[in-house]
């Protein structure tokens, strides 16, 4: 890639028939990806035929071009820098606030109140914003509320508490595992990839990343295999993990150009070797973008008054959202390529064809037991109860109403798969109740983030650190110190169970199967 580009050569490529986009100096031709770009054409041709640096560099992962394209499509080098607008100098910078210190922080609310003061505004709209009217995102915490513990006591509970146990095989340090959440790297310059090395220090806490984060899944898992394991509490440094030892799982939104998500999963599995990822979260709660107005309220455009947003544009879709006359919601504007057409007997098939026969499948999204017993018999690995943390359907029921629903309707879903839930969890009581109800681990989500957004990989460690320390006290409160003991007996379900459906909908296909079990 010798050769020089001066900047009049680029200008002239900026339509849809010659596109050129110069990247940290490097001159690419986007021409043939433009058309299955999935946030568009449109944004490309905004910087078409000049310098994309700021505008990429903001939210985009180094190697995303060049895990992208193939090199042919690197064009060489820009023989000089082309001006990019910067922000206006006649705002004044407004004085930072001071960071409480981090060992101040005692809870995961803490966390968030500190993001709420730190946090860009457009960044606090995208990661705290929900659908409509916020109800589930509401009922997914309060839910956890009126579901009570009933300790026993006179039990000897002095043996240290070990949460170690496993995840779709996979041996984790923990029940708690990370859910997946977009564009890291709005939050924190390191986004998902600091995450990692949080979920590495903490002896292994699994990690589900997002198709749509701010870095390439490989980049994620290659930052956890090259941070620095802790020293073991003797003093010594333990081994260095292979990448069997990194738990990251793959949330995965199906593009609408299937080939892009072929791709996606080829580069992530080996037929022949052990795959990066140790398995798939299947996103099925969200073929279209929820409506949530609090993020489409907040411009994702430079103003006067906001000219550092290009810190909070997505990475996986576009390079500038455009607002339309719906608002400027990051989550809607980036969501344009993922696929709408999910069905049980098309998209399972097509990802057990490009999956190696050892990648797990687990369905994220499930929100009815009807549908937990249609994954169970379509042979899945497992289901992530999840309403997308109230981002989807608002009304949609609490998640951990429909982890009581399948206990109650189908409870062989129960003991045939594996069930994980998120939602709502920001007490390691929580955590311990849904244990108790059937759950093989829970997910956190924002509460990570504000950990990020913070503090970095250090905010993310003191989160997990204290909901893990909130179950190991909760479990001994209730007599406990093992996860085997958890059961449904140790917890009081009466003030909700009145929200939970008795029996499955008799017009569900296996309804009648079940009764017929019966």
């Amino acid at each position: 890639m010798s050769r020089s580009i001066p900047p009049s050569e680029l200008a002239n490529h900026n339509n849809i028939d010659s596109l050129w986009l110069a990247i940290d100096g490097v001159v690419y031709d986007l021409t043939e990806f433009a058309p299955t770009h999935p946030g568009g054409l449109s944004v490309l041709l905004d910087h078409a035929g000049g310098d994309g640096t700021e505008a990429y560099n903001a939210v985009h992962s180094p190697s995303l071009l060049l895990s992208t394209l193939p090199a042919s499509k690197q064009l060489g080098r820009l023989s000089s820098s082309v001006p990019v607008l910067a922000a206006s100098s006649s705002q004044p910078t407004p004085k930072p606030k001071q960071k409480p210190p981090l060992s101040s922080l005692l809870s995961v609310n803490d966390f968030r109140l500190v993001a709420h003061d730190f946090l860009p505004p457009k960044t606090l709209a995208f990661v705290s914003s929900a659908a409509t009217d916020c109800h589930t995102h509401r009922r997914n915490s309060t839910t956890y509320s009126q579901i009570t513990l009933r300790p026993r006591v006179l039990i000897d509970v002095s043996a240290p508490v070990s949460l170690k146990t496993t995840i779709l095989g996979q041996p984790v340090s923990s029940p708690i595992f990370v859910s997946p959440t977009s564009l890291g790297k709005t939050v924190h310059p390191e986004g998902e990839r600091e995450i990692a090395r949080a979920c590495k220090e903490m002896g292994g806490v699994a990690q589900i990343v997002s198709t749509s984060a701010s870095f390439a899944v490989a980049d994620v898992i290659q930052a956890a295999l090259d941070h620095p394991i802790p020293s073991s509490p003797d003093g010594s440094q333990q081994q260095n993990n292979t990448n069997d030892d990194i738990p990251v799982f793959l949330q995965l939104y199906v593009d609408k150009h299937a080939p892009n998500t072929s791709a996606l999963l080829h580069s992530l599995t080996s037929p022949n070797g052990p795959s990066k990822i140790k398995g798939v979260f299947l996103t099925v709660d969200a073929p279209v973008p929820g409506k949530r107005e609090a993020d489409e309220r907040i411009q994702t455009t430079p103003t006067s008054s906001s000219p550092t947003i290009n810190t909070t544009t997505p990475m996986a879709t576009q390079l500038t959202p455009r607002p339309d006359t719906n608002g400027s919601a990051l989550g809607r504007l980036m969501a344009s390529y993922i696929s709408p057409s999910l069905t049980w007997s098309h998209t399972l098939p097509f990802l057990r064809a490009h999956l190696p026969p050892g990648v797990p499948i687990v369905l994220k999204g499930i929100q009815t037991a009807s549908d937990a017993l249609c994954a169970f018999h379509a042979g899945v690995s497992g289901i992530l109860i999840s309403n997308h943390g109230g981002r989807s359907l608002d009304t949609s029921p609490a998640s951990i109403l429909v982890l009581l629903e399948i206990q109650r309707c189908c409870p062989e879903v129960l003991e045939g798969m594996e069930v994980f839930v998120d939602g709502g969890v920001g007490r390691g009581s929580d955590v311990l109740k849904a244990l108790c109800l059937g759950a093989r681990g829970v997910g956190v989500g924002r509460g990570v983030l504000w950990g990020l957004g913070g503090y970095g990989g250090e905010g993310v460690r003191r989160v997990l650190e204290i909901l893990n320390d909130e179950l190991v006290t909760s479990m001994k409160m209730c007599g406990v110190t093992s996860l085997d003991e958890l059961h449904p007996g140790m917890v009081n379900t009466r003030a909700i169970d009145h929200l939970v459906p008795d029996t499955l909908s008799e017009e569900h296909p296996y309804a009648k199967w079940r009764r017929s079990k019966l």
